[in-house]
């Protein structure tokens, strides 16, 4: 069985879909229409930067999507590729659930890209800059880094946010804690713990402002049910009906991303193929959490053509 996967934030970079818009009618239609439903010239910004202005969450969490659902359309289109026949689940990593739910079918593309700006404005508004912040714990499982987020805490904000593999755990919450608990890190059995560049603390209760606009935003959305099931961030499960993806949508925001469970989940659902659309940054995780997985990391116009070939 073989799952699509769609990686998260952190996977923009300046140039990103340029020689795909180059090649193919059918990606230069997706960044057409990201652009027009956005009322910004994301595509120009994508491919030319400045990065300072392509790493802000409000333009990354689009822009992602947008390359990842891009490489989809060309796969599809010109690789006769269809994901319902292909693919017995999808996942994608925070905003990647985004993609991946529109790559199933679920939400249509203009409005994936429209929620995915209301995200982004909301999660970077809901605490101001500097009073939250994340740390990447290296070489700590799950229950390393949720005896370190405890142990920090002292009344603050600090929790587990990203469970990515069996060697890789993000923190997220109040910056004073996050800086005590990189302190602490390698006494609780940490290799290394590592501040990250973000601008907001992202899945944590501190983004509770930001979960409230998500459950307004997706409130009028028309949500169908996905030709394939979704693995669900919060669930680390499949979801098909769209009431409960518009409700684990909305916890998603403040609560953790499974995604060392989710791929365990797959794999012990017979998923032993996992191709990964626009980016490589879930590939190395899903080795480490399921060393006898195949993985296909598909960003270039190449890549496309090698998969259409072997699937």
């Amino acid at each position: 069985m073989r799952a699509f996967i769609f990686p998260g934030q952190g996977s923009q970079a300046v140039g990103m879909g340029k020689a795909l818009a180059e090649s193919s009618a059918a990606a230069r239609e997706v960044f057409q229409e990201v652009d027009e439903a956005l009322g910004q010239n994301l595509f120009k910004l994508m491919t030319e930067g400045p990065e300072d202005q392509l790493v802000l969450t409000a333009n990354a969490q689009p822009a992602i999507m947008a390359n990842a659902i891009a490489v989809l359309r060309v796969l599809e289109k010109e690789g006769g590729i269809r994901l319902a026949e292909k693919a017995d689940f999808v996942a994608g990593h925070s905003l990647g659930e985004y993609s991946a739910l529109c790559a199933a079918g679920a939400i249509d593309l203009s409005t994936t890209a429209r929620l995915l700006r209301i995200r982004g404005d909301a999660m970077q508004a809901a605490v101001p800059v500097g009073v939250g912040a994340m740390a990447a714990l290296l070489g700590a499982d799950l229950t390393k880094a949720q005896a370190i987020a405890d142990a920090a805490a002292e009344g603050e904000v600090c929790t587990v946010a990203n469970d990515n593999d069996p060697t890789q755990v993000v923190i997220s919450g109040a910056k004073a804690a996050i800086d005590r608990a990189i302190a602490i890190a390698k006494d609780h059995g940490a290799k290394r713990a590592l501040l990250l560049p973000v601008s907001a603390p992202f899945h944590c209760p501190l983004m509770q402002p930001a979960a409230d606009a998500m459950e307004k935003a997706l409130a009028d959305v028309a949500i169908q049910a996905p030709l394939v099931p979704v693995y669900a961030n919060v669930t680390a499960a499949p979801v098909a009906d769209p009431a409960t993806i518009r409700t684990l949508l909305i916890e998603q925001v403040t609560g953790m991303v499974r995604w060392r469970e989710s791929v365990a989940a797959m794999f012990a659902a017979d998923v032993t193929d996992f191709v990964e659309l626009g980016g490589k940054v879930l590939g190395g995780m899903v080795k480490r959490i399921t060393p006898d997985a195949t993985v296909t990391s598909v960003v270039t116009m190449d890549d496309i053509e090698a998969l259409a070939k072997a699937l």
